[in-house]
């Protein structure tokens, strides 16, 4: 066996539907995984799927949580137009499909979104995301960036008052955990790793592939700002636990000592 540690976040197996390639990587990601003395995941959720469904023993498997700096809390709005923000790759797995078919039927309240996030992984998920936002007449309302650096990504989290993810399935979801660190309220999904990523009381979660529970959370937040404080003082709150870039190296070098 390698005397090395393989570190992985979502198993193939896991990130859409299977086909030829798809059955490919698994085995490919299979052989990876039996070869390594030591294996890194990011989440409790992954080390169940790696040892479920790839027979990696319990005891070769460490779980490192990627790390978040502390960053100021989002002030969030005073009033009038709730900010929506959602951050991921334009990919199947993120659900944008659900979740503008859920704004979709939000037009009754003052509501805006922002979507960031890398836009050629996909193009036929891109162009599918834009003729969705054009057939519900949400070009006024949805903002499509595409990718954007990291000092933008901190002024949009600093500019929202809720962050939603509308995801088929994470294996850590680390803009979850960057909205958390930010002090903002999230609606989100029960798929993969999230219910491990966002603390209790820090937000909304529904079914995956759930459009009408999407929306009832979201309107319940755009409608209450009372709800939407206090969800974001449970994730100010939750964000002080939130480990360290230094926290993780720490676990993860701890991880890569115990190979012999």
């Amino acid at each position: 066996m390698s005397h090395a540690a393989h570190r992985t976040g979502t198993p193939t197996a896991c990130s859409g539907p299977r086909s030829p390639q798809a059955d490919t990587f698994r085995e490919t990601e299979r052989a990876a995984l039996a070869a390594a003395a030591r294996v890194v995941v990011t989440s409790e959720a992954t080390a169940r799927i790696v040892m479920a469904d790839y027979d990696v023993p319990s005891q070769r498997i460490s779980v490192v949580r990627p790390g978040n700096d502390p960053v100021r809390p989002a002030p969030g709005s005073d009033g009038g137009v709730v900010r929506l923000l959602s951050v991921g790759s334009v990919v199947p797995v993120k659900g944008y499909d659900l979740l503008i078919a859920a704004v979709a039927t939000l037009t009754d309240m003052p509501w805006r979104l922002t979507i960031a996030g890398d836009r050629t992984r996909n193009p036929a998920v891109a162009a599918q995301l834009d003729a969705n936002i054009e057939a519900h007449g949400l070009g006024d309302r949805v903002a499509v960036l595409g990718a954007v650096p990291p000092e933008r990504i901190v002024e949009l989290y600093l500019a929202s008052d809720v962050f939603v993810l509308a995801s088929r399935f994470e294996g850590y979801g680390m803009a979850l955990a960057e909205a958390i660190a930010h002090g903002l309220p999230v609606v989100s999904t029960m798929a993969g790793a999230i219910p491990d990523t966002v603390p209790a009381g820090t937000g909304l979660l529904v079914p995956p592939d759930d459009t009408a529970a999407l929306a009832q959370a979201l309107r319940r937040l755009i409608s209450d700002r009372a709800e939407r404080q206090r969800l974001a003082m449970k994730a100010r709150a939750a964000a002080a636990q939130l480990p360290t870039w230094q926290d993780s190296a720490r676990l993860f070098a701890g991880a890569i000592e115990t190979v012999g």
